[in-house]
């Protein structure tokens, strides 16, 4: 079993958001939980990645077209830390 921290800011994070989408990440969450990062590959609907550039180390998982979130698994101790949940910025990006 993996270990879950969440972010101390996530809660109020977590209030404003659709009910869609924290159940998504409820449901990423128990993934986790259960079986690991690892797993997430089998659900293509999250379309998790590793990330470059100031994110380097860090991955984001996807819950919606506009919201995803951030991410940093440590090894050492079996940890999944949720940094943050966002909309996704698409500026550049052709529609």
């Amino acid at each position: 079993m993996w270990h879950i921290k969440e972010h101390r800011k996530l809660d109020k994070i977590i209030e404003k958001l659709p009910l869609q989408v924290v159940k998504k990440y409820e449901l990423w969450k128990d993934i986790i939980f259960r079986h690991g990062p690892s797993k997430l590959k089998e659900f293509p609907g999250f379309h998790d990645e590793i990330l470059k550039g100031d994110h380097a180390g860090q991955r984001s998982s996807r819950l919606n077209l506009q919201y995803r979130f951030i991410y940093q698994i440590e090894k050492d101790i079996v940890t999944v830390y949720v940094i943050d949940i966002t909309p996704h910025d698409y500026k550049g990006v052709a529609k």
